[in-house]
C-alpha cells in the first residue's frame, strides 16, 4: 500500500492504494473528478524526491504527494 497526499490548495484527504507504479495512481485519480483539474499539472515526488516520469516504480509504505502549481511572491 502506497498513500498519495494532496498538498497545496487540491484539498483532498490523503489516500492509501495498492500501486505498482505511478501509473496505477494516475489511472484511479483520472477518474476522480476532483482532481480532474490538477491531475495534469502537479509536479509528483516520492518518498520527498521529485520524479519525472510515471514508470516510477513503487513500493509498499511509500508516500507519494502531489504537488499543485502556486503563484506567489
Amino acid at each position: 500500500m502506497v498513500t498519495i497526499e494532496f498538498l497545496g490548495p487540491i484539498q483532498k484527504a490523503p489516500l492509501t492504494l495498492d500501486a505498482a507504479s505511478l501509473h496505477d495512481i494516475a489511472e484511479v485519480l483520472k477518474h476522480d473528478s476532483e482532481m480532474a483539474q490538477w491531475i495534469e499539472n502537479c509536479a509528483v515526488a516520492v518518498n520527498d524526491t521529485l520524479v519525472s516520469t510515471l514508470d516510477t516504480p513503487l513500493k509498499d509504505g511509500d508516500k507519494v504527494s502531489l504537488l499543485p502549481p502556486v503563484c506567489g511572491g
